[in-house]
């Protein structure tokens, strides 16, 4: 698919993201999840949700009209500040769970929540993040109803590494991931190889370094262990992590706790990050190598798909 600016002949000050795809390239299987990621998108009315506007087919490509996120990725933004603090982390967890929460309300599992799907809508310091790449959403109508290993290596839950049958309940996994990313600087599993990777998550096997981790809050590592808990239904739910302690702790004193070294750490992680994305394929980041735990492990793909 290719991405173009794009404007209504009626109101040319306002300006779209026009996504083109090309309908002969599609699979039927890749044909029904784009159907589905637009029924979803158009149902999706929330402030920190990426707005699809219009859509539309012609004989040779889709058009999705979406909007327009000038601002780039959350990390840039984050790693581009001279100071960061305790409060900032908090708020922006807080905008993160509150739309992850409003997908879950209207029974939608989004299943690849990471840092490149949380973008700005401008470059200006106090624009709205939103939540955005809906590829792998499914509506969830029965819990643990879907099937699908699906997501990204780092941030997704264990029940989906172990086969077993799953829900939105594996969102709250990968905000886990995100948050202690936040606070952190760097990522909860980290392994040479993706199997070791796996196993670790798997077992929930992480830990806080008391050199990043000396200055964060007894509430805030509290929240992480709550979501980055194996069993799912022991997981915290997005609106019981909104209601959190440490989601409605003191601004002034959370302002107080500077994360210098999660910061300096933040901006390591998000270079090799950025370095990755740019020398690997759309294949090489959303499929997971099915080896790697043997033969009945399928790879994360949309072909995959059925839920």
């Amino acid at each position: 698919s290719t991405v173009r600016m794009g404007y209504h002949r009626s109101q040319k000050d306002k300006t779209y993201a026009i996504k083109c795809i090309n309908r002969k390239k599609l699979t039927e299987e890749d044909e029904a999840a784009l159907l589905d990621e637009v029924s979803i998108l158009q149902e999706m009315k929330h402030k920190h949700i990426i707005r699809l506007f219009d859509f539309f087919k012609e004989a040779a490509n889709y058009y999705l009209v979406l909007e327009e996120m000038d601002g780039g990725e959350l990390f840039d933004r984050i790693v581009a500040k001279a100071y960061y603090n305790e409060k900032e982390a908090r708020d922006t967890c807080k905008i993160i769970i509150d739309a992850v929460g409003y997908l879950h309300k209207n029974n939608v599992a989004h299943r690849d929540l990471k840092p490149e799907n949380l973008l700005l809508v401008s470059k200006n310091d106090d624009s709205q993040v939103k939540i955005a790449d809906f590829g792998f959403a499914k509506k969830v109508f029965e819990e643990s109803s879907l099937t699908t290993q699906c997501g990204t290596p780092g941030y997704v839950a264990p029940e989906i590494l172990e086969g077993q049958k799953y829900d939105q309940r594996a969102d709250m996994w990968s905000v886990g991931v995100i948050l202690y990313i936040l606070l952190g600087g760097y990522p909860p599993f980290i392994e040479n190889t993706q199997r070791e990777l796996f196993r670790k998550i798997k077992r929930g096997d992480y830990e806080f370094h008391e050199e990043y981790w000396g200055t964060v809050s007894k509430e805030a590592r509290n929240l992480i262990q709550s979501l980055l808990t194996v069993n799912p239904r022991k997981r915290l739910t997005a609106k019981h992590a909104l209601k959190n302690s440490w989601m409605e702790g003191d601004s002034n004193t959370l302002s107080m706790r500077a994360l210098d070294k999660s910061l300096q750490s933040l901006r390591a992680f998000n270079a090799k990050r950025k370095f990755k994305a740019a020398v690997s394929t759309v294949v090489a980041v959303n499929k997971l190598n099915s080896l790697a735990l043997g033969p009945a492990f399928k790879s994360f793909s949309l072909s995959d798909d059925e839920d």
